[in-house]
């Protein structure tokens, strides 16, 4: 979360301090109008920088990973963006139209026009724009402020959350040609001009792979199922895919997107099996949690092919520490899994460890198989099932294991359950780059 906050920070204070070569907060002389037509064109710039930036964050580019912790913390931070665009765009309509109302209802009086200077080449051409630009502008603005709105609404179901969300890159496009055609034609031979041409250039391009469906192609692997459990006591099904060699192979803790359903589309999902080159087998545990989800175990069968996207994530274990504890909280349990197979296999290094399992059911071969695996990797497993066992809290944690101060650990499970957990921890000492969290919220 931190490299999230730090990035939002630097890059619109970046733009910001560009910005200010350009223009200023206080025109001369100072005087409402003046001033709204700054705030004007510095809101556009802010919301033309979010939009580019969440759209270039949309095509899943690894070379980010490593810097933001992986593609979930990514994800987190596309959304923190289109946020921030449509605040910034908000604050961008309503200093363009409602100084307009006010005007009309007597509220303000606009200054009388100076005569207009003449304006010759590249500016002439694009001020014979702007009247199409400002009608575009502000429908797509409707339009784009809709779609955000019901991208946050966590019922909104996925597949047309994926559907709509691709409205917002041709939305994006034209928003665009709005920035070129308004933004002040002098900005365009300063640094921020420069900047921001870089920017809705690279936003541009990311936009066109996104309506052309070609984010993630590349990392894109064919498979067939090969088996299917279902734990109807759980609502989880344990699916096993034989994948084609181009896999590259992954580690534990990542995860990719599966696609059994074009119309559907890609669902992210944790991968729950360690690497063996020689089956080519990866295993996928979904909770039925939604629409789609809850009715896998009905819809998919042994032979399905399907298309699997990755891997990706950071979530992989190295921080370092010698003392781990690890927390899977209900299907949260999936990463270590994973790290629990590759333990088995020799992989566990010098390493003391112990795993939580709140969870609220656990069928009886589903309890006997973590077992195995946590027994064979050396790992020492605390599970709680329901109310047996207890509740696990901060407190709770720290009397169960007296060294934790000395530990890394790595959560995955529900957001706020993971937040509190960080919360009482920090408070009473771990470092807070020793908790490790996977933010599995891909909108």
């Amino acid at each position: 979360m931190q490299s999230i906050k730090i990035t939002i920070v630097v890059l619109f204070a970046f733009v910001t301090g560009l910005w200010l070569m350009a223009d200023t907060f206080m025109p001369q002389p100072f005087g409402y109008f003046p001033w709204r037509h700054v705030m004007v064109q510095y809101s556009g710039v802010m919301a033309m920088t979010a939009m580019s930036a969440a759209l270039i964050l949309a095509l899943r580019p690894r070379f980010l990973e490593g810097f933001l912790g992986g593609l979930d913390k990514m994800y987190r931070l596309h959304k923190w963006l289109g946020v921030t665009a449509l605040a910034a765009s908000a604050a961008h309509w309503i200093f363009a139209k409602g100084t307009k109302w006010a005007v009309g209802w007597g509220w303000l009086i606009k200054p009388p026009k100076g005569e207009r200077p003449a304006y010759e080449g590249l500016e002439a051409v694009l001020r014979t724009q702007r009247g199409l630009a400002e009608t575009l502008g502000e429908w797509v603005f409707y339009v784009a402020m809709a779609l955000v709105v019901l991208a946050l609404i966590k019922r909104f179901p996925y597949h047309l959350f994926a559907k709509t969300h691709k409205v917002l890159a041709a939305a994006y496009l034209i928003l665009v040609f709005h920035g070129v055609i308004l933004m002040e034609f002098s900005y365009w031979s300063q640094p921020v001009g420069v900047v921001m041409a870089v920017f809705m250039a690279a936003g541009g391009i990311a936009a066109i792979m996104a309506l052309t469906g070609y984010v993630g192609r590349k990392r894109e692997v064919h498979g067939r199922i090969k088996a299917l459990s279902y734990y109807p006591e759980m609502r989880t099904l344990k699916t096993c895919i034989e994948i084609d060699p181009e896999w590259p192979g992954h580690d534990a803790g990542q995860f990719a997107f599966v696609t059994s359903n074009r119309r559907e589309g890609a669902h992210p999902y944790t991968i729950a099996s360690a690497w063996h080159p020689g089956t080519r087998e990866i295993t996928f545990i979904t909770k039925g949690l939604g629409d789609h989800t809850g009715q896998l175990h009905k819809k998919l069968a042994v032979g399905d092919a399907v298309t699997v996207e990755g891997p990706y994530g950071r979530f992989n274990f190295a921080d370092g520490n010698r003392r781990q504890i690890w927390i899977g909280a209900g299907i949260g349990i999936t990463p270590f899994l994973a790290r629990l197979q590759d333990l088995a296999r020799g992989k566990q290094g010098d390493y003391e460890i112990d795993l939580f399992h709140p969870v609220s059911t656990l069928a009886q071969e589903a309890r006997q198989s973590l077992e195995r695996h946590a027994q064979a990797a050396g790992v020492r497993l605390h599970l709680m099932v329901g109310d047996q066992g207890g509740r696990l809290s901060g407190e709770r944690l720290r009397e169960l294991i007296p060294d934790w101060k000395s530990a890394g650990v790595w959560f995955c499970g529900p957001a706020g359950f993971g937040r509190a957990l960080r919360e009482d921890l920090v408070a009473h000492g771990l470092r807070a780059g020793d908790f490790h969290q996977e933010l599995f919220e891909m909108r």
